[in-house]
């Protein structure tokens, strides 16, 4: 939400991905990495472009900065991959990025590095206190939106001016 007063998460859009009794694990899409490419990834583990578009990489949080997702459509799976409640899947072995390169991965992906973690309990607490506001995950907003675009979206599809909102309460 406007003012959530961390700057690792303002404006920042993330695709929970796990949340359970002992912790959450999501990724962002808010924000893009400058500088980084798809194709720099391929690079780095030495597999060939082939087909893979030179996407940008985005911002996935800040635990792990340099460990890799790719959150994609669920008609492709890998050794690792997991379901996302039958909307989206989450992958993060090498293995995926060698299928995207040949042509034979998931026909929609967004690839990213870190995540966002909380421990048990954590992001259920802070979900009680003003910083969050949840969505119900639009696959049009992951993969038909530019990330710069997706914060604004996601109030737009909720039919709330983001604008309008106060980032403090008052006192009676």
């Amino acid at each position: 939400m406007p003012g959530i007063g961390d700057p690792r998460f303002e404006r920042s859009v993330i695709a929970m991905c796990a949340h359970d009794s002992e912790g959450a694990l999501g990724i962002g899409l808010g924000a893009t990495i400058d500088g980084l490419g798809f194709h720099d990834l391929l690079d780095q583990f030495e597999i060939a472009h082939g087909v893979a578009e030179d996407k940008r990489v985005h911002f996935g949080g800040p635990v792990e900065p340099r460990r890799g997702f790719v959150i994609h459509s669920s008609d492709w799976g890998g050794q690792d991959t997991i379901d996302v409640a039958g909307r989206w899947a989450l992958s993060g072995t090498v293995d995926i990025l060698r299928a995207i390169a040949g042509g034979t991965g998931p026909a929609q992906w967004i690839a990213a590095l870190g995540y966002a973690g909380w421990g048990e309990g954590q992001l259920d607490a802070e979900l009680t206190r003003h910083g969050w506001f949840s969505t119900k995950g639009d696959i049009a907003l992951l993969y038909d939106t530019a990330a710069e675009d997706r914060w604004s979206a996601a109030y737009d599809g909720a039919g709330i001016d983001p604008r309008m909102l106060a980032n403090r309460t008052g006192t009676a």
